[in-house]
C-alpha cells in the first residue's frame, strides 16, 4: 500500500502565462475581470482583479477555479451534469464554493488536472471566452 503521493502542481511561470492570455482576451473585449488560478488543492496561486471588475467577481473568479479543480471538469458542465437530476439539482447547489456556469476549467497538462482557471467580471459567456483564450494562450 502506497503511503504518499505525488501530485503534480501548476507552475507560477504557467499561472503567469494564463494571467496574461486572460487579460489581453478581456482588453480585447472590454471587459474588466478577475482572473483566478488555483492549484490542485483549489489553494490560490495567483489572482488578478483588472480596473473596475466587479467586486462580486472577485470570488466567483476564485470559486470557479475551485469548482473546475474539485472535480476536474468545466464549471458549465456542471448544469448539464445536475439539471434532471432532482436531488443532486436543489441540493448541491447549496454546496459552498460550487458554481455552476460557465468561466471555470480545469488546467490539465500532459492530460493531469495541475490546477484550475475561473474567470468572472461579464456575462459568463465572456467570462468562458476569456479562459479559453487564457488556456490557448498557453497551449492547453
Amino acid at each position: 500500500m502506497a503511503q504518499t503521493l505525488t501530485i503534480q502542481t501548476i507552475s507560477n511561470e504557467l499561472a503567469e502565462t494564463l494571467t496574461q492570455g486572460a487579460i489581453a482576451k478581456a482588453r480585447e473585449m472590454g471587459i474588466p475581470m478577475c482572473i483566478a488560478i488555483c492549484d490542485p488543492s483549489g489553494t490560490l496561486v495567483q489572482f488578478l482583479r483588472m480596473d473596475k471588475a466587479a467586486l462580486l467577481s472577485v470570488q466567483i473568479a476564485q470559486d470557479k477555479a475551485y469548482t473546475a479543480v474539485s472535480f476536474g471538469m468545466a464549471t458549465h458542465e456542471w448544469h448539464d451534469f445536475i439539471k434532471d437530476d432532482a436531488p443532486l439539482n436543489t441540493g448541491i447547489v447549496h454546496t459552498a464554493r460550487l458554481v455552476v456556469f460557465g468561466g471555470g476549467y480545469p488546467i490539465k497538462v500532459n492530460g493531469e488536472v495541475v490546477g484550475g482557471i475561473g474567470v468572472s467580471g461579464g456575462h459568463y459567456t465572456h467570462d468562458m471566452a476569456v479562459a479559453q483564450a487564457a488556456l490557448a494562450a498557453a497551449g492547453l
